[in-house]
Formats: structure tokens, C-alpha cells, sequence
């Protein structure tokens, strides 16, 4: 019998918030956590916003608990992971089957660059330390130390699918009854490397980003965790708070149409939206809400706006990129956004498409523009869609 997961507990920290409730805040008041760069030492300070999570490395190492010298990634993840489970409420963790799936991009690469920076300079100096997390599973098992979780511990790192790509395998190590519990979700910090990249591609917008506007320019970047907490209905019941809601769907399809573009026909988000509505037995017409993967770029808003065009012909559900708050955190976003679906199934609540003002010619839909609280909304599509054509959508459920 194929057993629910439940969702419940959540944690998030981004550009406009330090724990779930700030973040909610943010998203009522319509206030954008985009803004020039503070942190990151760059020669783009003043060229490009991001989306910086309003903390020094020293400040996240007193939240996080980390001693001073982990990499950002790793601090972000374990403030997000510790609220996820706090809200869960479970009382022994140790006594249940429990494992820790955790996505990332880029590791510990911002200590990385710190060694590289003194390192080539004169090859006599530069930290080694530095360079010892520099893998992404490093970050992953860094923060299952903290948490003492040893029953199973993953990382995944599928470009910007990653996170929901974790929560997706979180639920099905449930389902197929190899775990009671899984944090699932993820994380990643603002590097140079990541900037440079991202510039490279001239897909960066020198303004705050406007998604799935006719006049978008492209994305900002942003940084940030986010993490739900899986349990089986066996533990579900043992609560003694109120659950979210449900993973009712989920579904990975990679069109392979091209290592950083998107099918412009939206194959691949088409495949995924589908397989996730079949794994739920919902129809398109269920969906209440769609949280865009919407990063603002020409190629994604177009090749995501046809998918969802051809799949929800004839009922087109309310819509939005979030990604104008908190930036596109990449490896995070998954996670980041699946804490705002199940906040937005479980009160009904849509969120506003920040800065749209002109439809794409040719979409039969525009993103809502308002913060609002809707007549129920039962279910609820989240979009995580990455480089290489690697395309996963969630579905959360009301209770």
C-alpha cells in the first residue's frame, strides 16, 4: 500500500528572512530581500543585486552554533535544518529511523576561494583547512554531525532541481518504509564562482529581477536553506501538533535539450508537472496555486510559461515567482520554495509576483500580483527546474 508523508515541520532562512515566520512576514508585506551586495567580496559589488541572507559569517556562526571558519553553506543549512525540527515537535529522534537529505551547489567553495585568493599569490600561504569541505557532500555531513544523525545521510546536487530532488527522494525512502522521519531540503551560499558563472552566461539582471514579465532581463542571484520535515503516517499520528499537509506528488524528467537552456517548447517542465499530477491522481484543474520556478530569464519564463500554457489549457491556476523576494538561490531554491508551498496549501494563501508589469505576448495567464488569501486551495505545484534540463514539480496537499 502506498503510505502518505506528511510534512511537519519547516525552516528557512533567505534574503528576506531568518526563520520561517520572518520570511511569511516578508511575503504579506511584499518586501524584497533583493539589494546590492554587502557580504560577498567581489569586483561585481556594485554591478549586480542579489539576494543575501542579512547576516555576516561571524553572526551565522553564533546562530548556527558552527565554530568560525565553516563555510556559509553549511552554517545556513543547520540554522534552517534546527527550526524544521523544533517545529516538528518530535520528541526522540534518536530512537527513530532518521536520515538527513540535504542538496547543494556549491559546497564549501566560498572558503575555497578564500585559500585560492592567498594560495596564488605565493604558493607557501594560503589555509588548508579552507579546502577540506570544499566538496558538497562535506556540508551535508557536517550538519548531520550536529544533529547526530547516522541512519542515512545523501546529498544531492542536480543544479537548481536539487532540493526538491532531495525532498522527492526524502519521501520515497518513506514510502518504501526504509525511514520514519527525513529532513529533507537545501542549501547554498553566494560565491564569486557562482556570480562570475552566472555573468558569464549574461543571464544576470543589473536591477531587481522581474519575472515572467515581457520585459524581464534575467535573474538575481540569492542564498539561503530551506528544509521540510518528512514523516510516515505512523508518526504522523503520534504528533502532537498540526501537520501542513501532504506530498501528494512528485516527479523528475530531463528533456536534455541543452547544458544551461531550457526546451523552448518546456518538455521537460511538461513531463514533470505531468508525471507529479499522476502520482497524485489529480487533475490540472485541482491545482490551486503553481509556485513558479520563475527565475526571470528569457529562456526559462518562456520554455516554463508553454508547459504550463499547453498542461492547464482551459483553467489556469494562480501564479508566481518567489524568486523576486528571495533571489534564485539555486541549490536551495527547491527547499526554500517547498516551505512556501506548504504554508500556501495549508492556509490558502498566494503570493505576489513582485515587479510584474507586462504580460508575455502569447500566455493565456499573468502571475498575481498581490499578496492575497484565496478560497481554499487544495493542493498546491511547486516548479524546481535546473541546468542540463533536469526538471522535478512537487505537489503539496491539504490535510
Amino acid at each position: 500500500m502506498d503510505q502518505p508523508v506528511f510534512i511537519a515541520g519547516l525552516g528557512v532562512i533567505s534574503a528576506i528572512g531568518n526563520t520561517v515566520a520572518q520570511n511569511l512576514l516578508s511575503l504579506e508585506q511584499e518586501k524584497t530581500g533583493i539589494a546590492p551586495i554587502r557580504y560577498l567580496d567581489t569586483e561585481h559589488r556594485d554591478e549586480f543585486p542579489v539576494g543575501e541572507v542579512k547576516l555576516s559569517n561571524d553572526e551565522l556562526a553564533e546562530l548556527s552554533g558552527f565554530k568560525p571558519g565553516i563555510s556559509r553553506t553549511a552554517m545556513l543549512s543547520l540554522i534552517a535544518v534546527r527550526e524544521a525540527l523544533t517545529d516538528a515537535g518530535i520528541a526522540n529522534l534518536a530512537g527513530l529511523r532518521t536520515g538527513f537529505i540535504s542538496a547543494n551547489t556549491v559546497g564549501g567553495m566560498d572558503k575555497t576561494e578564500d585559500f585560492f585568493r592567498d594560495f596564488l599569490s605565493d604558493n607557501a600561504k594560503g589555509r588548508l583547512r579552507n579546502v577540506v569541505n570544499h566538496e558538497c557532500g562535506a556540508v551535508t555531513n557536517l550538519v548531520a554531525d550536529q544533529l547526530g544523525i547516522r541512519h542515512y545521510v545523501s546529498t544531492i546536487s542536480t543544479a537548481c532541481s536539487s532540493s526538491a530532488n532531495a525532498i522527492m527522494y526524502g519521501a520515497r525512502l518513506i514510502k518504501n518504509n526504509m525511514l520514519d522521519v527525513v529532513i529533507a531540503g537545501g542549501t547554498d551560499a553566494l560565491t564569486r564562482f557562482t556570480l562570475n558563472g552566472f555573468n558569464t552566461l549574461m543571464i544576470l539582471d543589473k536591477q531587481p529581477c522581474q519575472p515572467f514579465d515581457a520585459n524581464r532581463r534575467g535573474l538575481n542571484l540569492g542564498e539561503g536553506a530551506g528544509y521540510v520535515v518528512l514523516v510516515s503516517e505512523r508518526i504522523a499520528a503520534s504528533l502532537k501538533k498540526e501537520l501542513y499537509c501532504t506530498l501528494s506528488g512528485y516527479h523528475n524528467a530531463n528533456d536534455a535539450y541543452h547544458q544551461t537552456a531550457s526546451s523552448p517548447t518546456g518538455t521537460g517542465s511538461l513531463l514533470a508537472m505531468e508525471g507529479a499530477l499522476k502520482r497524485s491522481g489529480l487533475q490540472p484543474a485541482d491545482i490551486g496555486y503553481i509556485n513558479l520556478h520563475g527565475t526571470g530569464t528569457q529562456n526559462n519564463d518562456s520554455s516554463e510559461g508553454a508547459a504550463i500554457s499547453k498542461l492547464f489549457a482551459g483553467h489556469t491556476p494562480k501564479m508566481s515567482s518567489t524568486k523576486a523576494f528571495t533571489g534564485h538561490t539555486l541549490g536551495a531554491s527547491g527547499g526554500i520554495e517547498a516551505v512556501f508551498s506548504a504554508l500556501s496549501v495549508q492556509s490558502s494563501w498566494v503570493y505576489s509576483n513582485l515587479r510584474f508589469e507586462t504580460p508575455i505576448e502569447g500566455f493565456p495567464f499573468t502571475p498575481e500580483t498581490r499578496f492575497s488569501s484565496q478560497p481554499e486551495i487544495k493542493h498546491v505545484l511547486s516548479n524546481s527546474f535546473g541546468f542540463g534540463g533536469n526538471c522535478s514539480s512537487l505537489i503539496f496537499s491539504k490535510l
